[in-house]
C-alpha cells in the first residue's frame, strides 16, 4: 500500500477506537500511525492494547494540528492521508486518492468528496470545493483548490515536508490555508476528487466556542503572512462584518492582535500567480454557509 493514514487525536477515546476499527477494516490494510495529543482518558493504552499493528506515537503535549508533523516523520510510503479521530476513509478511497497522486506528479494534495454520519449527506463544503473558481492546468483530473481539509485529504509526503508541514504558531483551526498557500507557492497543485470518499461523525466532545477563536485568529494570521497589503486589507474587513460581535471574537482579535509583532516578522506575500489564484475564492468564502464564524 503506497499510502498510509495519519490519525492524531485528543481526549475523544471512544471516537477514536471506532475509527480505527473502521481503518483495520479497510481491505487495502493501509499503514495506520496514531498521535494521541497527550490525552487524560486512555486514549493511547486503549490503542496500544486493542490495534497493537498500529504505530503509536504519544506526544508530550497536546501538540494540535502540529501533532501530523511528528506522525509524518515516520512515513515510510510515498503519500499519507490524514484522518481525525471523527473521519474515516471509505473503502477504494486511499488507493484511488495515491492512484490520482502517482499519476499526476504535479499534485501535493487529495481532498475527498466528505459524507457525513449518521445519514451519508454530504457536508455543505463539498459544493464548493466540486464548483471551485480556481484556475489550474488542463491536466488536473478534478477541480483546482486554493486550500484544502486536512481530515479528508491525503498528501504527497515529499511536498508536505518540503514545505514544513502544518505552522506551530497556528496550533489548529484553519490550520490548512497557510500550508495550502506554501504548496502552491512552491508550485504544487491542490484537487478535488469526486471518487475519493471520506465519513464524518462529528464529535459531541469539542468545544465550539474555541474552534471559532482559533478560526478568526488563525485567519487573520494567514492572511497577513501571505497575502499582499490590499488583499489583506479587504479581507480582515470583510471578516470583521462579518464575524458575531461577541466575547469570543473579542478574545480571539486580542490574540491576533498580540501575534502582530511575530506576524511583521515571518511576512512572506504569495507570489503574484498564487494571489490572483486566492483572490479567485474571496466572493465564495464570503458567501459560504459552511465557512461562518459562528458557535
Amino acid at each position: 500500500m503506497q499510502c498510509s493514514v495519519v490519525v492524531i487525536t485528543h481526549g475523544r477515546r471512544e471516537s477514536l477506537l471506532a475509527t480505527l476499527g473502521r481503518l483495520r477494516d479497510l481491505p487495502e490494510k493501509p499503514p495506520v500511525l496514531v498521535v494521541d495529543n497527550a490525552s487524560q482518558d486512555g486514549s493511547a493504552e486503549a490503542v496500544a492494547e486493542r490495534f497493537p499493528e498500529f504505530t503509536l506515537l504519544r506526544a508530550p503535549r497536546n501538540l494540535g494540528a502540529v501533532a501530523r508533523n511528528l506522525a509524518a516523520d515516520h512515513v515510510r510510503t510515498p503519500y499519507m492521508a490524514f484522518c481525525d479521530d471523527d473521519t474515516w476513509w471509505a473503502p477504494g478511497a486511499l488507493p484511488r486518492a495515491a492512484a490520482l497522486l502517482e499519476a499526476h506528479p504535479g499534485i501535493g494534495v487529495v481532498t475527498g468528496r466528505i459524507l457525513v454520519e449518521p445519514g451519508g449527506v454530504e457536508d455543505p463544503i463539498v459544493p464548493e470545493l466540486r464548483d471551485s473558481p480556481v484556475p489550474g492546468p488542463s491536466w488536473l483530473p478534478g477541480p483546482a483548490l486554493g486550500s484544502f481539509l486536512a481530515g479528508a485529504s491525503a498528501l504527497r509526503t515529499s511536498a508536505f515536508r518540503s514545505v514544513g508541514g502544518f505552522s506551530p504558531r497556528l496550533w489548529l483551526g484553519g490550520e490548512e490555508e497557510l500550508l495550502a498557500a506554501d504548496l502552491l507557492t512552491a508550485g504544487w497543485q491542490l484537487c478535488y476528487a469526486e471518487d475519493v470518499v471520506v465519513h464524518h461523525q462529528p464529535s459531541p466532545l469539542r468545544d465550539p466556542h474555541l474552534r471559532r477563536r482559533h478560526g478568526i485568529r488563525n485567519t487573520l494570521w494567514t492572511t497577513w503572512l501571505r497575502r499582499p497589503v490590499g488583499s489583506a486589507l479587504r479581507r480582515t474587513g470583510g471578516l470583521l462584518r462579518t464575524v458575531p460581535r461577541d466575547r469570543i471574537t473579542a478574545h480571539a482579535l486580542v490574540e491576533a492582535a498580540a501575534g502582530i509583532p511575530w506576524v511583521l516578522r515571518e511576512r512572506v506575500p504569495v507570489p503574484p500567480g498564487v494571489e490572483s489564484r486566492l483572490r479567485t475564492l474571496e466572493g465564495p468564502q464570503r458567501r459560504s454557509r459552511a465557512r461562518r464564524y459562528v458557535s
